[in-house]
C-alpha cells in the first residue's frame, strides 16, 4: 500500500465510525448506533464519542443550525471492542438556539453525557485572539510517527494508521524529552485526505482532534510523557466551542496552555487557529493525572 492510499484509507476508516445508523426508534428521544476504533489500550479513545455524540445531536436539526458550544463529561471508559449507542434528547428548539442533550451508552450504562448548543448563522459583534507569531510552519516540522523510536510496537502502528497528520511544535510528548517544564504547547494538525464538504463532518472531525493532545500541556509542566511507566491519566469533562468554520483537512494551529493543577487533577485550554490565523475554536478539558509516586 503507497503512502498516500494508506493516508486515504485512515480518513475512510475514520469517516465510518462518524457514519451512525439511525434505527428509526424514538421514545422520548432519538436512537444511534456507532461502531468504534480499534485501540492498543483497548478503551475507547475520547474524540470519538466526543464527535459521535455531537453528529448524532445534529441528525435531530437543520442543517443550517450548526453547533457552537458543547459541555461533555466522561462517565465511564469504553470498550472500543464494542459498538455504542447514542440517545439524543431534544431538550429545546427555538428561533435561533436549539439545544441538545446526547448520551452514548455501552451494555446499558452511560459512558458520556453532553449538552450542546446550535444556532443559526447571523450578523453581530466580533473579535478573536491573534494566533502567535513565532510558531514554525508545518512543513518544517516531521509527522509525529517519524520522530519517536523505542515506542511498544502498537503505540507506534497507532501513530501511522491514525487519520490525523499530527505534528508537535516543541517534540511529541510520548517519551522523555528535554528537562524544559513549561504549561504549553503547539501541534499543528489535518486529516492526512481530504474530507467531504459537509460542515458537519468538518466541525465533528475538530472535535475528535480536539481531545488528541489537549492533556499534554498539563504533562510537560511537570516533566510527565505518556510512556511513563505506571502514569494514569483520565480525561474527565470537555468542552468546545466553534467560533467559525473551519476545513478540518487544512492545517491548524492547536495552542494549548495548562493554568491549573491540584489534588490530582489538571486543567488545560487551547484555541484552535486556521493557518491564515482564524480562530475557530477554543478548548477547555480537566483530567485526572496520577504519577507513579502518587498512586
Amino acid at each position: 500500500m503507497t503512502a498516500d492510499s494508506h493516508a486515504i484509507r485512515t480518513v475512510e476508516q475514520l469517516l465510518e465510525v462518524l457514519d451512525l445508523d439511525d434505527t428509526r426508534a424514538r421514545t422520548t428521544e432519538d436512537i444511534f448506533t456507532g461502531r468504534s476504533h480499534p485501540m492498543p489500550s483497548g478503551r475507547i479513545y475520547g474524540g470519538q464519542v466526543l464527535a459521535q455524540s455531537l453528529l448524532a445531536a445534529e441528525r435531530t436539526l437543520p442543517e443550517d443550525r450548526a453547533a457552537h458550544s458543547m459541555h461533555g463529561y466522561f462517565l465511564r471508559p469504553g470498550d472500543a471492542s464494542q459498538g455504542l449507542t447514542i440517545a439524543v434528547d431534544r431538550i429545546h428548539d427555538g428561533r435561533s438556539f436549539s439545544t441538545r442533550r446526547s448520551q452514548a451508552y455501552q451494555n446499558g450504562v452511560p459512558i458520556f453525557s453532553m449538552i450542546a448548543s446550535f444556532q443559526d448563522e447571523g450578523p453581530g459583534v466580533e473579535h478573536s485572539a491573534p494566533m502567535p507569531s513565532d510558531v514554525p510552519d508545518p512543513e518544517s516540522l516531521l509527522p509525529d510517527e517519524e520522530r519517536v523510536d523505542g515506542l511498544p510496537a502498537g503505540t507506534s502502528r497507532m501513530l501511522s494508521d491514525r487519520a490525523a497528520d499530527v505534528r508537535h511544535v516543541e517534540g511529541p510528548l510520548f517519551l522523555p524529552g528535554d528537562d524544559s517544564q513549561v504549561p504549553e504547547q503547539g501541534v499543528w494538525m489535518r486529516m492526512r485526505a481530504p474530507l467531504p464538504d459537509d460542515p458537519r463532518i468538518h466541525r465533528a472531525a475538530l472535535a475528535y482532534l480536539s481531545d488528541m493532545t489537549i492533556q499534554e500541556s498539563i504533562l510537560r509542566a511537570h516533566g510527565l510523557y505518556w510512556a511513563l511507566p505506571g502514569l494514569k491519566v483520565a480525561s474527565l469533562d470537555h468542552a468546545m466551542w466553534w467560533h467559525r468554520p473551519a476545513r478540518v483537512d487544512e492545517w491548524l494551529l492547536y495552542v494549548q496552555e495548562s493554568p491549573n493543577a491540584r489534588g490530582g487533577r489538571g486543567l488545560a485550554q487551547g484555541r484552535i487557529f486556521t493557518r491564515d490565523g482564524e480562530l475557530v475554536a477554543s478548548v477547555a478539558q480537566e483530567i485526572m493525572v496520577r504519577v507513579p509516586e502518587q498512586a
